[in-house]
């Protein structure tokens, strides 16, 4: 096992890629999956790569079927172990191992077949023959690209006649995505006519090895079948005739010799960092994902809260519009009691206004007259208009919310379900809830009630700003009582005034005295009543908004949680690639013999 060469500094390499790997294991748990997502499957790579640093080094051997594969493996072994043929042969992963004697074991799986054999390199290296990239059967390449993770070196055979074909390069990108290390074998070399074809084919595979894995590759031209007839030939000219233009011995010295002690352990602790940094691509495609998914829900609320500043500046504006209106009657009746002040306050009506009652009830009759029925007439438009914004803004967030869900539907459909798992089920149910409470909102709706609810607060909020008993009174009622308060303490100003001696400058200074007496209780009143209807105004919009912003609080509450842990996890990721990387550069430091 790899542990029993390891010197002091390269123990170390190996105790910290074990525990970054269970760092990415954790980190993994963290971001709910759906089970067989790339991201699942990831993890259980990594679980591998954790066993896989105590175990042999592993030269996993792929490529087509037909290439030869087989054939190459039994001559690097020196005699038939593996079948051969011109069809799919090999169905199930050959694991090959050192053994006194040539067997065969079950493996504890339907895919993997354990074969040792009395050859002295086995006792350091794993030979792994897989079925074709391009059998058949599916499954055969399925389980050829879930054993590549855990190679320590892939030896990619390809056939001299259709080298470099298209299934190989796409098979080549899944190897490279895993960042292994790839050494090119091109076997059946004695179908060329030529050295300068097998030069050509040589090229040919470099050059594209070169474009599709950033790096110029060890290339090995091979004859398999040249090198098998060789070895099973008595010594003499023609055997070392034969083994020459097989031109095996390259390929059998790059295993015996290359791949060293110090050769091995280095791709060996490299391995991992390939799966480490597919992984963390993988987890950082998935978090990316939900990230995106997340800013439109972030958008989403985004207009929402826009929507509700809007709705709530608006209700102020407009508000004060309202108000204007009911200021505006205050203001007439003010302007009425000076007309009436400047046509009744004068020498040839004095007698009028010995008789207080008399001038009292004049002045309720021409100046109060029916203001009170119409303050509380404006005011109840006030209150209507107030019930009716607020059931629009319901109305106005349904209808954004159901629009918002078609459109996840008919575009966001697919990326939620490449995310797949609790994340994406989570996120539209509670989507779905913020509608559903929406409509329920809406259909339930009771402008009527709500119309008599808050007239009934504002009645009883200016019944007690004016310390009135509310007792059956209704609105007017109670804004008649304010008045006729007014009214009576202009009034005695008048009659006070008319039982003074009478003469040319009294009646006019009591005259002008109850005008700003009449100004200054109408502006009180103005003051006291906007004071009152801005209140219930404010306590109305607010439970409006809150009410609003209640129904979103569990979507947005998991958008904004969801977003900070996902921004966390990003952050986490990045960190264990740099730290991958950092592991990378000392790995590479420590030399290599092989390209």
């Amino acid at each position: 096992m790899l542990q029993h060469v390891l010197d002091e500094a390269q123990e170390a390499l190996v105790q910290e890629e074990r525990e970054q790997l269970q760092a990415l294991r954790v980190l993994f748990a963290r971001i709910d999956a759906a089970e067989g997502a790339p991201i699942e499957t990831a993890s259980r790579t990594l679980a591998q790569a954790q066993r896989q640093l105590d175990q042999l080094f592993l030269l996993v051997v792929v490529g087509e079927f037909n290439s030869g594969k087989s054939a190459l493996i039994n001559a690097l072994l020196g005699q038939r172990v593996l079948e051969e043929g011109v069809t799919p042969t090999t169905s199930r992963i050959h694991l090959l191992t050192f053994g006194e004697s040539l067997n065969r074991y079950e493996a504890g799986s339907d895919d993997a077949l354990t074969v040792t054999c009395p050859v002295g390199w086995l006792r350091h290296i794993n030979l792994v023959d897989t079925p074709g990239t391009n059998a058949v059967l599916l499954r055969h390449q399925a389980v050829t690209e879930d054993f590549i993770p855990r190679s320590d070196l892939v030896l990619f055979v390809t056939s001299a006649d259709r080298a470099f074909s298209e299934s190989e390069r796409a098979f080549l990108e899944r190897i490279r995505s895993w960042g292994k290390k790839v050494v090119f074998v091109v076997n059946k070399i004695d179908i060329l006519e030529s050295e300068g074809q097998v030069e050509d084919v040589v090229r040919f595979v470099r050059e594209n090895a070169r474009a599709l894995l950033g790096l110029s590759p060890r290339v090995f031209p091979v004859s398999a079948k040249r090198a098998s007839l060789a070895k099973s030939m008595a010594a003499g000219e023609e055997r070392e005739t034969l083994w020459a233009r097989s031109r095996f011995a390259a390929l059998e010295q790059f295993i015996v010799d290359v791949l060293d002690e110090r050769e091995r352990t280095r791709l060996k602790l490299l391995s991992p960092v390939g799966v480490a940094q597919r992984a963390i691509a993988l987890g950082m495609e998935v978090v990316d994902g939900r990230l995106a998914l997340l800013r439109d829900d972030i958008q989403t609320l985004e207009v929402i809260e826009a929507d509700l500043a809007a709705y709530e500046a608006d209700m102020r504006r407009d508000f004060s519009g309202q108000l204007a209106r009911v200021d505006a009657l205050l203001l007439e009746m003010s302007e009425h009691g000076a007309a009436f002040f400047d046509e009744v306050v004068r020498l040839g009506r004095v007698l009028d206004l010995l008789n207080a009652e008399r001038v009292r009830g004049e002045f309720e009759r021409r100046v109060v007259g029916d203001t009170p029925q119409r303050i509380e007439a404006q005011i109840g438009e006030l209150i209507d208009w107030m019930v009716e914004q607020d059931h629009r803004q319901w109305q106005g967030m349904m209808a954004y919310l159901d629009r918002r869900r078609v459109a996840q539907k008919e575009v966001g459909g697919r990326m939620v379900g490449q995310v797949g798992g609790g994340f994406a089920y989570h996120r539209r149910a509670l989507l779905e809830s913020v509608g559903r409470a929406a409509r329920e909102a809406v259909a339930s709706y009771d402008k009527e009630k709500e119309a008599r609810d808050l007239a009934a607060s504002v009645r009883a909020a200016v019944a007690q700003a004016a310390l009135i008993q509310l007792g059956a009174l209704s609105l007017g009622a109670i804004l008649l009582k304010v008045l006729a308060t007014t009214v009576a303490d202009v009034s005695g100003i008048l009659a006070a005034g008319a039982l003074v001696v009478l003469g040319f400058y009294i009646l006019p200074a009591r005259r002008n005295r109850a005008k700003a007496e009449l100004r200054n209780k109408v502006a009180a009143l103005r003051a006291r009543l906007d004071a009152t209807l801005q209140a219930q105004f404010d306590d109305q919009l607010r439970k409006s908004l809150g009410r609003l912003r209640e129904a979103i609080g569990p979507y947005t509450r998991f958008v904004r949680g969801e977003h900070q842990k996902l921004e966390r996890l990003r952050g986490e990721l990045e960190a264990a690639s740099e730290a991958w990387k950092r592991l990378q550069h000392v790995i590479e430091g420590l030399g290599s013999a092989s390209a």
